[in-house]
């Protein structure tokens, strides 16, 4: 059946009806279908100056893979992706579109944007569903770089080295590779098995060897690696898997957990099945204190094991740096929003649990250096809300141990890796570093475009010193 199309709004995308998601960790959206893509696919202007391609920090070949869709070449379409980047069923699923490639459409100017995003997600997923991988049938050129993490950086970064002929090995800490992507991102909003595994053994399929279970700093230094192993540059993409809290009294209680390790029981551990050997808190009443993508994961899976949740963020709605689109999605499923809030302490019953949380209500003043304006205190505004479970999701730190365990290896007081301006070289030589380990918590096409980047950067470091 035919689509009709209006030139000015998205084809629809279907979705999982909020009250059943709500019960589930089932993929909350259903994609597009051959048709839908197609239709959408015409809504494309085919800019000769692309403004979206700018706007994507992987410079995907946008309006070429798009037209490529539109003559129902899927083929095609993933051969132009696969140019530029090797997680497309990922960045389909979760990268920030609406300030990237879509927010940078012309059709958005008196429309809504194409859905550039969906559209890269179903040429991934129809490939996938072909049989269809990348392979890089290049000569070795004798040269060795060894890969920290196997998150959505140092996977990027080992693809394209790999590309180029470089013998390339991933040492990752934990037992999968897929970093944020495996422990962080929830199941319904990324399936693991269907679509993370699946995009890891494209890398591999590349040439790439991933060694789980190394922490590097203990089981191997970065002196070690370079002297010792034969290896002739090191990628550092270990992300920022340290957790913030707010040091408010009562933080240290029983019931009160970080973001981080919620999600790594939920999703990597796979403790929200009812087999799963893992425990995680089912709590009946969630307090989750943030406002970023994060949060609304967070929020999102404690939702789904059972629990009333509530979502405490010190600015207002307009300031949340969360996605529209999971936002969205949480208010579609009951999550209630308690904003301009935010906590003063955590009390506790007499065996030392959780049993609330007092918060104070904000008012927002001048911006800040971010450009946000200011949340101020509205003095005697204190109020207690009754709650089991607190989850911080205030945002993430670099693990310090790279830095202190190798020598010229130097990082800021954040303990971000340092680089220097322009580049992603570091301040020993032959090692670089991207994505949240330099910058902090961000995106995950971010950390993408910083191993892209780097691999640039490491083949022009050892062809000079060839």
């Amino acid at each position: 059946m035919a689509i009709t199309v209006d030139m000015m709004k998205k084809v629809p995308v279907r979705e999982q009806d909020p009250k059943v998601r709500a019960t589930n960790f089932e993929e909350v959206c259903l994609g597009y279908n051959k048709e839908e893509a197609e239709a959408e696919s015409t809504r494309c202007l085919n800019c000769k100056k692309p403004m979206c391609v700018q706007g994507c920090p992987v410079s995907i070949n946008i309006p070429g893979f798009i037209q490529k869709v539109k003559a129902g070449d899927v083929a095609g379409a993933y051969e132009v992706i696969s140019e530029s980047s090797a997680l497309p069923a990922v960045c389909g699923r979760v990268c920030p579109q609406e300030t990237q490639c879509e927010g940078k459409c012309i059709r958005g100017i008196k429309g809504e944007a194409v859905s550039i995003g969906k559209l890269e997600r179903y040429v991934a997923d129809t490939a996938r569903e072909m049989g269809i991988h990348p392979t890089a049938n290049v000569k070795k050129n004798g040269k060795k770089v060894a890969v920290i993490g196997a998150g959505p950086s140092g996977l990027t970064c080992a693809g394209d080295l790999a590309k180029l002929g470089y013998d390339v090995t991933i040492f990752e800490a934990l037992h999968k590779a897929g970093g944020v992507l495996v422990y962080g991102i929830p199941e319904f909003r990324l399936p693991k098995d269907r679509v993370v595994a699946r995009e890891v053994e494209n890398v591999k399929n590349l040439g790439v060897k991933i060694i789980t279970d190394v922490v590097v700093g203990r089981s191997v230094t970065i002196d070690d690696l370079l002297d010792k192993d034969g290896f002739d540059a090191v990628y550092i993409g270990s992300g920022a898997g340290l957790p913030r809290f707010m040091n408010i009294p009562g933080e240290q209680a029983l019931g009160v957990f970080s973001a981080n390790e919620y999600l790594t029981r939920a999703n990597l551990m796979h403790a929200y099945e009812k087999d799963s050997r893992t425990p995680i808190m089912r709590p009946k009443k969630a307090v989750v204190v943030g406002g970023g993508n994060v949060a609304m994961d967070a929020a999102r899976t404690a939702l789904r094991l059972g629990a009333e949740v509530h979502i405490v963020y010190r600015r207002s709605e307009a300031e949340l740096p969360a996605r529209k689109e999971e936002v969205g999605h949480a208010k579609e499923e009951g999550i209630v929003f308690n904003l301009l809030t935010n906590p003063v302490r955590i009390t506790t019953d007499e065996n030392g649990w959780v049993n609330g949380i007092d918060c104070i209500r904000m008012q927002l003043g001048e911006p800040d250096a971010s450009g946000r304006r200011s949340p101020i205190e509205i003095p005697g505004s204190e109020f207690h809300t009754d709650c089991d479970c607190v989850i911080m999701a205030l945002g993430t730190s670099p693990n310090p141990l790279l830095h202190r365990t190798t020598k010229g290896l130097e990082a800021d007081k954040r303990g971000r890796l340092i680089v220097r301006e322009g580049s992603e070289e570091t301040t020993k030589d032959g090692v670089f570093a991207g994505g949240d380990a330099v910058t902090g918590a961000a995106t995950v096409i971010l950390a993408m475009g910083a191993g892209k980047e780097a691999a640039k950067e490491i083949d022009q470091y050892l062809k000079d010193r060839a």
